[in-house]
């Protein structure tokens, strides 16, 4: 879309957890005919929307105030209205994700042209509203009739998350200008072949003419300018430059975007009745309104429609009781911090289960872990009802963000001035929490603490932080490659639920594209935890069906927990991957893992089926590096 609003047009849609992961602010978006850039946040709207009520989870904005800001009032949804379907032209249509065509430069399909979208050489239709996929870019100088117009398909980027338009002409005339035209033309003819990129940039005014190959490598980056620090999303330049030096890319890359999020699930606090629950959760809304204002603001305040089954006494006492919470805390949220697990675990992992609510319903039977599980599990708790929310604080280019060490990539910023809120979205699903006894935990850590394959994995991590970081060692004087090593236990966890997760999928019908993990390893400040969250929470309707919370039935969860061991046993790729582990000098973060017997989906994973090893669950190699030498 641009600024002026008679030019904005629908050009497609994606759904909104796509905001969160693969489309967000700064993202490019392949479209059918063209590709768009997610616009900054201050070009975002949700004037004209009847109910643009932010999204409520108290211990997520808080953290998402500590990582980017205390400016950040909310978490809002992306800005979206029913009606598009009947009314295609209608109020509708005035409201979405603002976008802008990028990269900036068109290739015809017909004669092979390229030139910039401010040539005048191409043109704009989207002439059917109910179709907005059909738009599309035509040279509208061609000799054939409004051939399509495609982007031209390489951009630069840099490790700062600057994005810019490859620069075709300084590229072809070797930096100089052309000789016979102040504004050249350029034709653009991709040769194929099976040799990588084999695309020739002719000047139709001069003789020049050169391969796109010369720009690739780090010998490319020779023949490329200076990195312009230029953040099309936010329409800005880097007023301090950039040292970075430009990298080639080619349009959809996947490492032209990596969304940096915060998640966390809504509980209650541990205890907490379930309208105390309610009364933190809707907290700002309801916090300055008098008792005698209780009446009214069940009719006209959105928050007190889920307060209804209380009274007003009854509210009035809740509200004092989290005041004089808040006022013991000196004004901040107990939960004011960046740990998202803790609250979660205290739930999950309480004796008494906080009262059931429309966000969040636990359940756990009498006994909670069958017999024959005993040695395998501490408690089980089924999590009927929860609900996810999701926040984007900032996104990086070409390389991932560290989720343990978020200093160590730069983050680029989602508006130009600081934003008052950040892009969220909600989902619900349903969930098993599982325990594992912690008796068992030590003792196997006592085991496997000075064991060579633990020993191995240690290195491995300590290589990969040190050649992942190499360019940045340099200027940080206390770089500890041994910083958020995930430890011995977490990696017996985290194969866990990997074997289990595969194992539900099998068994259920769910996809494990459709399961997500929260793994709740040990800390420093609480050494004991030892817990595994499997849950759905996908914008469909596999999140709440069922299908998974029947799975903690004693019957059910006995012959899945003996499939995903025994299965863990045996992999179609050993003996190659039995053997695995990681000596130098790989620096990759498994060991007896692969695609056929634990890894995931990315979406799946919380750590990208990274620190993962059968041996240190079941008897893969030695029995004493086994959490479980034997079978249930």
């Amino acid at each position: 879309m641009t600024e002026t609003a008679f030019f904005r047009r629908r050009v497609g849609s994606v759904r909104p957890s796509h905001l969160m992961f693969t489309a967000g602010v700064g993202a490019l978006i392949d479209l059918p005919n063209f590709s768009v850039l997610v616009k900054g946040l201050d070009d975002w709207s949700h004037h004209g929307l009847p109910e643009a009520l932010p999204i409520d989870e108290p211990r997520l904005l808080a953290a998402v105030q500590q990582s980017i800001g205390k400016g950040v009032q909310k978490l809002m949804p992306a800005p979206w209205m029913e009606g598009l379907d009947k009314d295609p032209t209608g109020p509708s249509s005035r409201i979405g994700v603002p976008v802008a065509p990028f990269p900036g430069w068109l290739r015809c399909t017909a004669c092979n042209e390229l030139g910039g979208l401010d040539s005048r050489v191409f043109g704009f239709e989207n002439s059917n509203a109910r179709k907005p996929h059909e738009a599309r870019f035509y040279h509208d100088k061609c000799k054939k009739r409004k051939p399509l117009a495609v982007a031209a398909r390489f951009v630069l980027s840099c490790t700062n998350g600057h994005l810019d338009d490859f620069p075709y002409a300084h590229f072809v005339h070797r930096g100089g200008p052309c000789p016979n035209a102040s504004h050249p033309r350029l034709r653009m003819d991709d040769r194929g072949g099976n040799l990588g990129a084999n695309v020739e940039i002719q000047c139709v005014n001069c003789p020049e003419h050169r391969n796109i190959r010369d720009a690739q490598g780090k010998r490319g980056e020779e023949n490329l300018p200076r990195c312009r620090g230029r953040h099309p999303h936010l329409a800005v330049f880097d007023p301090q430059g950039c040292g970075e030096a430009p990298k080639l890319l080619i349009v959809g890359a996947s490492n032209q975007w990596f969304a940096k999020s915060l998640a966390a699930l809504a509980v209650p606090p541990s205890g907490a009745s379930a309208l105390d629950a309610k009364v933190e959760l809707k907290w700002e809304a309801i916090k300055d309104l008098p008792e005698t204002m209780y009446t009214y603001a069940r009719e006209q305040v959105p928050a007190f429609r889920e307060l209804d089954q209380w009274s007003d006494e009854e509210i009035a006492e809740a509200v004092a009781r989290h005041r004089a919470k808040l006022e013991g805390a000196g004004g901040e949220r107990a939960t004011g911090h960046l740990d998202l697990r803790t609250a979660e675990w205290e739930v999950f992992s309480a004796e008494k289960l906080p009262d059931p609510n429309t966000d969040f319903t636990l359940r756990r039977g009498y006994p909670s872990v069958p017999d024959e599980l005993g040695g395998i599990y501490a408690d089980v708790v089924q999590a009927e009802r929860l609900r996810e929310v999701r926040a984007l604080i900032g996104f990086t280019r070409l390389d991932a963000p560290d989720p343990e060490d978020p200093e160590l990539v730069k983050l680029v910023r989602l508006s130009r001035s600081n934003p008052s809120w950040v892009p969220a979205s909600e989902v619900r699903g349903e969930g098993i929490f599982l325990k594992v006894p912690e008796d068992l935990l030590q003792a196997w850590e006592e085991r496997v603490e000075k064991s060579e394959a633990l020993r191995l994995h240690q290195d491995a991590y300590a290589r990969h932080r040190r050649n992942r970081y190499s360019d940045r060692i340099a200027t940080m004087s206390d770089f500890d490659e041994m910083a958020h090593w995930p430890g011995a236990r977490f990696i017996a966890l985290h194969t866990l639920s990997h074997l289990l997760i595969r194992t539900i999928a099998l068994e259920c019908g769910y996809s494990s594209a459709s399961l997500s993990e929260r793994i709740y390893s040990g800390t420093d400040d609480d050494p004991h935890r030892s817990g595994i969250l499997i849950y759905t929470a996908v914008p469909d309707a596999e999140g709440t069906l069922g299908g998974l919370v029947s799975l903690a039935e004693p019957e059910q969860l006995v012959r899945l927990t003996r499939r995903a061991l025994a299965d863990a046993r045996h992999c179609s790729s050993d003996p190659l991957c039995a053997e695995r582990l990681p000596h130098a000098p790989a620096d990759f973060l498994h060991g007896a893992a692969c695609h056929v017997c634990l890894f995931v989906s990315e979406t799946t994973c919380e750590r990208g089926n990274r620190f993962l090893d059968r041996r240190f669950v079941v008897p893969v190699a030695a029995a004493d590096l086994a959490l479980y030498p034997e079978l249930p």
